[in-house]
């Protein structure tokens, strides 16, 4: 039987579904719930949050990256827990135009795959009884999407909460919470979203406040008695991505931290030693690794520490002399010659590729890729097609190297990141979901 489970999900993003979301997990674990979160969507910022709330790791489910098999192996992380709780991106409907691996990226495509009803947050500040049309829209817009009911979110008083209920009732659509508007109530965010969960100066604290708040504002025993989930039988062969190499360094620190929760759990279960370490503390990598990984993250942010850590570039250095060394986005910004930050000033990065980047120009490049690489990436062969996702504000200046693979956008474009090679060292903006598996369409 599967884990019954809820998609929290909203009409668009800032409506307060993460913290939201981080109260439920603390206070139903407070509750003695062993709850398993996901995060639907390619962030890879707040699956780290859903763990320091719960205790238990979280991963990503995408639709438009990821095909049946894994979607399934992934979602059986839930064995052993008592519910499922997980968390939408963007709007509940929000996708591509375009199919992907199973779906269009979208939380709906995965609150009706797994069976999940959907627990709307709704942000009712500046509206009374219209939050009614907002909900009931969502709803009925596709009658196959099962529908829990609704948190109302921000409301101003008690006046104004009774006037939304009273819509809402009208309507004959569940309100499971109303919670009051606090300033207070909020994570601090930065560029690419949420400062990261390993540099938030009182995160258990702010969880723990959270939960409180859900658990005065909301019904804790009308929302778990919503759960709910599918008995569809699994897809493919369910098992996690394999390792690209058997002894894996690979950067870990407040610079270097995106990488997807259910790749390393898959490196690992495989039998792939993962060895971490911490450029900003000027570690190098493991001399015996036999690959280099280094992730995206904020490396603009730290760029004098990482120029000035010599120990690190001195033995990512030596690595790429004999074995091979893969950066994506952040992580491929360092590999190249220099980093130009958002004042302008260029830092000395590795020199293992001839690439100059800069976030002094900046412009958002945000979506999702299809790449297939020209040449190996260590375990993965040239021809190998891959699912991912790119989000990053800088701009390459110069880029003198061949090109790592051919890359389309969501809809079938080309896209001019390509990505890059040299020697035994290779780098990408877009940062690895799944490869596709052989014969699988576009």
């Amino acid at each position: 039987m599967s884990v019954p489970g809820l998609m929290i999900a909203a009409p668009a993003s800032g409506t307060g579904k993460t913290t939201m979301m981080l109260g439920l997990l603390r206070a139903l674990s407070e509750d003695g719930l062993t709850v398993q979160p996901f995060k639907s969507g390619p962030d890879y910022i707040d699956p780290a949050f859903h763990r320091a709330a719960c205790g238990r790791a979280s991963f990503n489910l995408d639709s438009w990256a990821m095909e049946g098999g894994l979607l399934d192996a992934i979602a059986a992380e839930a064995a052993g827990a008592d519910m499922v709780l997980a968390e939408g991106s963007m709007g509940l409907y929000d996708g591509v135009a375009g199919i992907g691996a199973s779906g269009n990226g979208a939380s709906a495509d995965m609150a009706r795959r797994m069976g999940w009803p959907v627990v709307l947050v709704l942000d009712v500040s500046g509206q009374a009884q219209s939050a009614a049309a907002t909900a009931l829209g969502f709803r009925s817009l596709d009658p196959q999407l099962p529908f829990a009911g609704v948190i109302l979110n921000r409301v101003a008083s008690p006046r104004h909460e009774r006037l939304v209920r009273q819509g809402l009732e009208a309507a004959g659509i569940p309100v499971l919470g109303a919670l009051s508007r606090r300033g207070d109530l909020t994570l601090p965010e930065r560029h690419l979203g949420l400062v990261q969960a390993l540099e938030h100066p009182d995160l258990d604290r702010a969880i723990a406040d959270y939960a409180a708040f859900l658990r005065a504002h909301a019904d804790l025993d009308a929302i778990r008695g919503a759960a709910g989930g599918s008995e569809a039988a699994p897809q493919g062969d369910g098992r996690l991505p394999l390792p690209p190499a058997q002894r894996i360094a690979i950067a870990r620190d407040a610079a270097f931290s995106f990488v997807y929760p259910h790749l390393l759990e898959g490196w690992r279960r495989a039998g792939a030693e993962i060895l971490p370490f911490s450029p900003l503390v000027d570690e190098a990598p493991a001399a015996h690794a036999d690959l280099v990984w280094l992730p995206g993250g904020y490396p603009e942010l730290h760029a004098g520490t990482i120029a000035a850590a010599t120990n690190f570039l001195s033995g990512l250095r030596r690595h790429a002399e004999t074995r091979p060394v893969h950066g994506e986005c952040g992580g491929y910004m360092v590999l190249g010659e220099g980093l130009i930050d958002k004042s302008g000033e260029r830092h000395r990065m590795a020199g293992l590729l001839g690439l100059v980047t800069s976030h002094a120009r900046r412009r958002m490049h945000l979506g999702y890729r299809l790449a297939e690489l020209l040449v190996p990436v260590s375990g993965l062969a040239a021809g190998t097609r891959l699912r991912g996702h790119e989000f990053h504000y800088s701009t390459i200046v110069e880029q003198n190297d061949p090109p790592l693979a051919r890359v389309t956008d969501a809809d079938g474009a080309g896209v001019a990141e390509t990505g890059s090679h040299r020697g035994h060292v290779t780098g990408t903006y877009f940062h690895m979901i799944a490869p596709v598996s052989r014969g699988a369409g576009r």
